[in-house]
């Protein structure tokens, strides 16, 4: 393992936290994926593009794998901030939802390449991988749930039950996205909303 510092690291490596190393590096990785994929990137990519050792890096992380996984982390909880960013409480929650779909769709469509390893190797990876998607979906579908919900009186068996029919509209707009990255469409990412938007309102759509 390469244990010597790079120039620009070592004249911050006292001042500067662990936790900006660790997003130096996992945008190291965000740009190595997006230019070779996620099977031809090593850590010598990683920490090139990032400007730090590889001792730095196994600091911050155990295997590419975990690397892989943590930008995945990272990526959705961005794209979780601008899907609750377009949210419009002023609206009625059928235009709230299409509005913040769109939204989020453009944010994915910005990075085609990331998006596809993200996307495609995230499932590749074993339980790990799997456990974050997992995660992150129930992150995703709980929030939907609650756009829903807002505003309107509910018992708790009908937020239990949103919050699984929140998840299964999740998957769903999940595998629109990803047969779009297969047919390289995620340039028209944005054209998924009208379906995706649609989707919510037939299976989260309740009268009150």
């Amino acid at each position: 393992m390469d244990t010597d510092a790079l120039p620009s690291e070592a004249a911050t490596l006292d001042t500067e936290p662990v936790s900006a190393y660790r997003s130096r590096l996992l945008e190291g990785m965000a740009h190595s994926v997006a230019l070779k994929g996620y099977a031809d990137t090593t850590v010598a990519d990683i920490v090139r593009e990032a400007g730090v050792s590889k001792r730095t890096f196994y600091e911050c992380f155990a295997t590419k794998k975990d690397c892989l996984i943590a930008l995945y982390a990272a990526a959705s909880h961005s794209g979780f901030k601008v899907l609750k960013a377009a949210i419009d409480p002023a609206r009625d929650w059928k235009t709230q939802v299409e509005h913040a779909i769109g939204a989020y769709l453009a944010c994915l469509a910005s990075n085609p390449a990331l998006l596809r390893t993200l996307f495609i190797e995230i499932l590749s990876l074993g339980p790990e991988g799997l456990q974050v998607r997992r995660r992150m979906n129930q992150e995703m579908a709980d929030f939907v749930a609650q756009v829903v919900h807002a505003g309107h009186p509910h018992t708790a068996q009908d937020e239990a039950l949103a919050r699984t029919m929140a998840m299964a509209v999740v998957g769903g707009i999940n595998e629109l996205v990803l047969q779009a990255i297969e047919d390289n469409r995620t340039a028209d990412l944005r054209t998924l909303t009208g379906p995706c938007s649609a989707l919510v309102r037939a299976v989260l759509a309740t009268p009150h």
